[in-house]
């Protein structure tokens, strides 16, 4: 199968869903080609490994003047930010579409939906129903609705207030414009499909909308055996710019972390993920922080660490976090938040608690219990490899793509 795989930013091993969909459809035998966008030196290096993993990639840049241009632009029209905030249409020139004839094209996250479109548009002109499948990934107006609610920025606040019901109304139209929309939860599927329902304005068929989940490289990330786990030390990842990144973070140090101290004074957590914020490297004003800023290799410290914390407050969609201290074997204690699209046991593969007394508590049980903490880690390995080897969710995307023809050929004889 030819497929034609559109992303607004370079794929690589932080972005892990388009980077490992690409990565194992190739592997699968399929003929992937890349259009993406790239605005820094480090994505354009990125672009060389992608190149090993698939057929073809065609990239363009994406200045950071042309996202901001376009970000204003957006202000006052009825679309949201995100869905222009990516536009640049030279990676739809004519030069970078030609000779390509795609069994299946792939468009990844709200803000690729344009892109989307315009394909959509291109394959008509071509008399060729060509499938669309979009990934939405997740349910960004979602998203917006918790972060306007509890972010503790309040740029984030207002942003996300903004842009919610500009984005709630945008998601459920587009889910009616492509052949199959992808959604990486349950949760996420549910909300999206709310919106295309409120959105009606008469009886319509329902949109094709699957859950294909994140998976976890099992390879890469594993347990290290022979490698000792320090003493009484916490890890807690993510991206941390990012906005509920820096609320978990935030929240952790102040309200959790020391009732946990209160009674284990040797405590010490790691703060990992890069581009800090500034109210995230402000926790290193206490010495029992370290806030690590972009690292190598994520690995190590969920290797090493005791425990692995994800006390989020709001997301949406799959904690990659989450899966991949499970896949490195550590013992994890997360809120309801963090696992709410994950199919797992809380107890068994996970601790599961949410008030600060209530987390606090948990980590320190397992803090006063090897035992456990060892259960606890080889029963959250054995969790991921049963459900998110990405080996098998690549065969779960391919069915995906199998079962969009019929669809697409119906749909381009409609209009």
């Amino acid at each position: 199968m030819d497929v034609l795989f559109v992303v607004p930013y370079v794929p690589n091993l932080i972005r892990v869903r388009p980077y490992n969909f690409i990565r194992y459809l190739g592997r699968r035998g399929h003929r992937v080609t890349v259009l993406t966008l790239w605005s820094d030196e480090q994505e354009h290096q990125d672009i060389a490994r992608l190149r090993e993993e698939c057929h073809a990639v065609r990239a363009v840049r994406l200045p950071r003047w042309r996202s901001a241009v376009n970000s204003l632009l957006a202000v006052p029209t009825h679309a949201p930010v995100q869905s222009a905030y990516c536009w640049q249409p030279e990676l739809l020139a004519d030069q970078r579409l030609e000779g390509l004839r795609p069994d299946v094209v792939h468009v990844e996250h709200l803000r690729g939906a344009r892109f989307a479109l315009a394909l959509r548009q291109w394959q008509r002109r071509q008399g060729r129903p060509t499938p669309v499948v979009w990934d939405s990934v997740d349910c960004i107006s979602l998203l917006f609705r918790h972060a306007a609610a509890r972010s503790r920025r309040w740029v984030s606040r207002l942003i996300t207030r903004f842009e919610l019901g500009r984005t709630e109304r945008y998601e459920g139209w587009l889910l009616g414009q492509f052949d199959r929309t992808l959604v990486t939860s349950r949760i996420d599927r549910e909300a999206l499909l709310a919106l295309a329902e409120s959105g009606q304005a008469g009886p319509a068929a329902a949109p094709d909308l699957r859950v294909i989940p994140n998976g976890v490289d099992l390879g890469y990330f594993a347990p290290a055996p022979d490698q000792a786990r320090e003493p009484a030390t916490l890890v807690l990842s993510g991206k941390m710019s990012y906005h509920a990144n820096v609320t978990m973070a935030v929240h952790f140090a102040q309200e959790i972390l020391p009732r946990v101290r209160a009674h284990r004074p040797d405590v010490k957590l790691w703060v990992v993920g890069k581009e800090p914020a500034a109210e995230v490297r402000a926790l290193a004003a206490d010495p029992a922080i370290t806030v690590t800023g972009t690292v190598p290799d994520m690995r190590p410290y969920l290797q090493q660490a005791t425990l692995a914390v994800a006390p989020v407050a709001y997301g949406v969609g799959i904690q990659n976090k989450v899966l991949e201290a499970m896949a490195c074997g550590a013992p994890v204690v997360a809120s309801p938040q963090s696992v709410s699209a994950l199919d797992l046991q809380p107890g068994r593969d996970v601790q599961v608690a949410e008030q600060p007394e209530a987390f606090a508590a948990a980590i320190l049980n397992l803090l006063n219990d090897p035992a456990q903490r060892a259960a606890l880690g080889r029963a959250g390995r054995r969790y991921v490899e049963t459900h998110h080897d990405w080996a098998t969710i690549a065969a779960r995307l391919e069915e995906a793509y199998q079962g969009a023809p019929e669809r697409a050929a119906i749909g381009s004889r409609s209009h």
